[in-house]
């Protein structure tokens, strides 16, 4: 077929080949056919507008909405569309913005109503997540950073008005607290240094509800507790701090800085600070229990307080793991004779949880407490005690001291809330040349002590040597006695075991003769069995025989089958003859003859009855020895010879 005919008979083929090759030039100019793409979405740009009276944008609009020439707002949905000449509009094909999982986008709006002086975020508005561009102007939408956002998904958003930027989302981890700053809203009330409390907004996530709902700038009294936030960081700053830990043992006790000022509790009293209730600013008469808090450390502040017993050492080499007594150092003080010397004394003391913020509202930190009051408290006790009496006087009477240092510090540190324990006095170091004197006269005392012991020990020594000398000869007279009863106990027992031997020996026989009518019986049977194994076995070796013979000719088989049979009969016969027992014992006495084996022993030894028995037992089994020795003997000699 020629290519005429080709032509001729499929032009319709060749039409559509070419309209699907120039489909897209020929729709596009005669009839503006424009296909977007099921991924993409089109952005429409009009070069032109021929008839109408709106033919330019307003001032300060780049985004067209009622048909003016430029960026249009509506934008081409995936699918196909009509009368879009390219003489007249612009398509750019653009990718769906896709927001991943975890994050989130924060939108900037290029065109819109300006935004109120003194805010920096433009407020939300109903448009389809800005997908409604058109929507998003026609409803007073704002240019600049939006407080809205979209989340994880794909969008169709007209990126000539908007541009997304892609954040992560906030996230606070186990055992924090995020601490907010908000960037926008209404100004802080004067006299306060965080915003007020507005409820509602979700940790935060719905910004434009704390917004309208009179939420202020600046720092936030709320805190956002561990997880993960759709929180925009152009209108919320977020700072992640540990939590507050009271531990166990210990109250926190709670000083607000922001609040109303609330009703003093203390009452008259009580002239060193207010403490007020739950919410007020101030020192809270609730403290905290052991456990963990989210406590903005900005706008509160906790101290933390030990309620068990706390001991506070005056001394250089030695400070508790609290770190209170750090400063502390050993007390220096001077006696009334003129001697200094130096003082170690630990301090007990306790904190009860109710008067804590006492405590603190007085002092500050516990260590003020230290520094203010128990320091100079029981260095100038101390002082003051040592100029009344002498080094020696001082050393003597350390119980009594002790115990009125304690009473009189007991008396001071309640006016201070505080609960004195106990007051210990420690190490004592008076100086080198009174502690020479000392000393020496002890040990002159000491001396003499000794030498009494010492001659008090001659004395009992003497004692010691007579009675040894009395122990002694009653030990020769003791052995003697034990001497004459251990020979006879050796006497007993020689006849004793005289008689074990014999009845050993006896026994022994016994066994040798059980052993030996007991191998015969085994021998009986295993000759049996060998028998019986070997007749099953001559039988078999005729019958294998015979089937050889068989493939060589007939008549030598039947001649080896003859004798095998002959041969099996013949045993047959002859245990039928003399009977199963009867082919036994002749073959077990067959065997013995063989081997030469001794059915009976030679000499039966009868022991008898007593004692006399039992030495002719013996006797005898020395004479059986004898005659076995004489028999190697003359083996022995034979073989020589």
């Amino acid at each position: 077929m020629s290519f005429t005919d080709v032509l001729t008979n499929y032009w319709w083929a060749v039409v559509l080949v070419l309209a699907l090759v120039f489909y897209k030039v020929i729709l596009r100019v005669i009839f503006g056919m424009v296909i977007v793409p099921e991924d993409r979405i089109g952005l429409v740009t009009k070069k032109f507008v021929l008839f109408g009276s709106n033919r330019e944008l307003p001032d300060g609009r780049i985004i067209a909405t009622n048909g003016e020439a430029g960026f249009q707002a509506k934008t081409l949905a995936p699918g196909l569309f009509w009368f879009m000449w390219p003489w007249q509009y612009s398509v750019d094909m653009v990718p769906f913005t896709v927001i991943p999982e975890g994050k989130l986008g924060l939108v900037l709006s290029k065109d819109g109503a300006e935004i109120p002086t003194g805010r920096i975020l433009a407020r939300k508005v109903d448009c389809d997540n800005f997908q409604d561009a058109e929507k998003f102007l026609q409803n007073g939408g704002q240019r600049g950073r939006q407080t809205a956002f979209i989340t994880a998904g794909s969008y169709r958003i007209n990126t000539f008005l908007f541009d997304v930027a892609i954040t992560e989302q906030v996230s606070i981890n186990e055992n924090r607290v995020g601490i907010v700053t908000t960037l926008d809203g209404e100004p802080l009330p004067q006299g306060q240094i965080a915003g007020k409390d507005v409820a509602g907004h979700n940790n935060f996530q719905d910004i434009d509800f704390f917004l309208n709902n009179g939420g202020n700038r600046g720092l936030q009294p709320q805190v956002i507790l561990a997880g993960s936030y759709y929180i925009n960081p152009w209108a919320v700053q977020i700072e992640e701090r540990p939590m507050t830990d009271v531990p166990i043992g210990h109250v926190g006790v709670v000083i607000s800085y922001m609040g109303e000022d609330g009703k003093d509790l203390t009452g008259e009293n009580f002239k060193h600070g207010n403490i007020v209730s739950k919410g007020y600013r101030g020192v809270w008469m609730e403290p905290l229990g052991p456990g963990k808090y989210p406590i903005n450390v900005y706008t509160m502040k906790v101290e933390v307080v030990p309620t068990t017993n706390l001991v506070l050492n005056w001394a250089n080499a030695r400070s508790e793991a609290h770190a209170l007594d750090k400063n502390l150092s050993t007390i220096t003080v001077r006696s009334k004779d003129g001697f200094p010397f130096n003082l170690d004394v630990a301090q007990i003391i306790h904190i009860p949880a109710n008067e804590a913020p006492k405590v603190i509202a007085r002092f500050g930190s516990m260590n003020n407490l230290v520094s203010q009051v128990l320091e100079p408290t029981i260095g100038n006790y101390f002082r003051n005690s040592a100029q009344d009496s002498d080094v020696i006087s001082f050393l003597s009477t350390r119980k009594e001291r002790q115990d009125a240092a304690k009473q009189h510090i007991q008396l001071v540190l309640e006016q201070y809330n505080v609960n004195a324990v106990d007051t210990l006095i420690g190490d004592i170091v008076p100086p080198e040349a009174l502690m020479k004197t000392l000393t020496d006269r002890k040990i002159a005392q000491e001396e003499e002590k000794t030498y009494e012991t010492q001659r008090m020990a001659q004395e009992k020594r003497q004692g010691v040597e007579k009675e040894t000398a009395i122990a002694d000869m009653q030990k020769d007279i003791v052995k003697a006695q034990q001497s004459v009863e251990i020979a006879q106990r050796t006497a007993d027992a020689t006849v004793k075991k005289a008689e074990g031997d014999a009845t050993s020996m006896k026994l022994q026989v016994n066994a040798e003769a059980e052993a030996t009518k007991m191998r015969a019986n085994a021998e009986s049977e295993a000759t049996k069995l060998r028998a019986a194994a070997q007749a099953e076995s001559t039988k078999l070796n005729a019958v294998a025989e015979a089937e050889r013979i068989a493939k060589t000719g007939s008549a030598e088989a039947e001649k080896i089958l003859a004798i095998g049979k002959s041969t099996a009969e013949a045993y047959e016969l002859q245990v039928r003859a003399m009977g199963g027992d009867n082919f036994t014992r002749y073959k077990i006495t067959e065997e013995i003859g063989k081997n030469s084996i001794k059915v009976i022993p030679d000499i039966i030894i009868n022991g008898g009855n007593g004692t006399e028995g039992s030495m002719s037992g013996l006797l005898g089994l020395k004479l059986m020895e004898m005659m076995d020795a004489d028999k190697r003997i003359k083996k022995e000699d034979n073989k020589a010879e």
